[in-house]
């Protein structure tokens, strides 16, 4: 592990990530291909939080937050510090003091793959969390580790600069260079869900608009009454009587 702290790297446009983040987890997430989600482990502190922002990155060992407290340095307004560690750690690395100085950075939010803690003040505070635990354990300050190099969350890789959205559905990355992508597929996916909303509420059904019926009927899916079933339950168990 390089023990570096990165002190210049480039970032996502601050005015997509903006535009971007009004999509939401889902769409984005979907928009992509269903690309950039980092799991149903990472959850909010709190609901009804949704924000966009670039990617500081930070990468400590279990029970440590020195890196934490180097990267509060290189953060700037309208980042998004995402914290892991080098093996599992659910200890409370986070809390109300971190807040309170990233708040005075313009910090958005933070995501971790550890756990927080001082939720209650954080929730005073209207500092967004997403974290895989809460967690009154403390840590220490003691190894070194990384600040702005690539990292790994549920599966995705994280490049400082990357955008990230998270709302109550989790968190998404979108690599710095797929930005513009995304927003193009992204308006063009809430187009679609629009209309679809709109037939929903005109009363269409999902089998139609989707052309479901055509694939429940290549599964060998069938339709049958309730009396059918039954009497196909009895032949099939082997009965001779007559089906209630």
């Amino acid at each position: 592990m390089d023990k570096v702290i990165v002190t210049d790297p480039p970032r996502a446009p601050l005015y997509q990530v903006d535009v971007l983040a009004e999509y939401g987890v889902a769409t984005v997430h979907e928009a992509l291909g269903r690309a950039g989600f980092l799991g149903p482990t990472i959850r909010p502190a709190s609901l009804n939080s949704r924000i966009g922002g670039t990617a500081v990155t930070a990468l400590c060992w279990p029970g440590d937050n020195l890196m934490i407290h180097a990267a509060v340095e290189q953060c700037r307004p309208g980042d998004i510090l995402v914290v892991t560690t080098t093996s599992p750690c659910t200890d409370g690395l986070f809390g109300e003091l971190f807040a309170t100085a990233l708040m005075e950075r313009g910090v958005r939010g933070l995501v971790t793959t550890t756990g927080v803690r001082d939720i209650a003040d954080l929730h005073q505070l209207g500092f967004p969390v997403w974290s895989t635990a809460v967690s009154a354990q403390g840590s220490v300050k003691a190894t070194a580790g990384s600040v702005n190099t690539p990292i790994v969350v549920g599966g995705q890789p994280i490049h400082p600069g990357d955008a990230i959205v998270a709302d109550t559905d989790g968190v998404v990355c979108v690599p710095r260079a797929q930005v513009n992508q995304a927003l193009v597929a992204s308006r063009a996916r809430t187009a679609k869900e629009k209309a679809t909303r709109a037939a929903f509420r005109a009363g269409e059904l999902g089998l139609d608009r989707y052309g479901l019926r055509a694939t429940l009927d290549q599964l060998g899916v069938r339709y049958v009454t309730a009396q059918e079933y039954a009497e196909e339950r009895v032949t099939a168990e082997g009965g001779t009587g007559t089906a209630p």
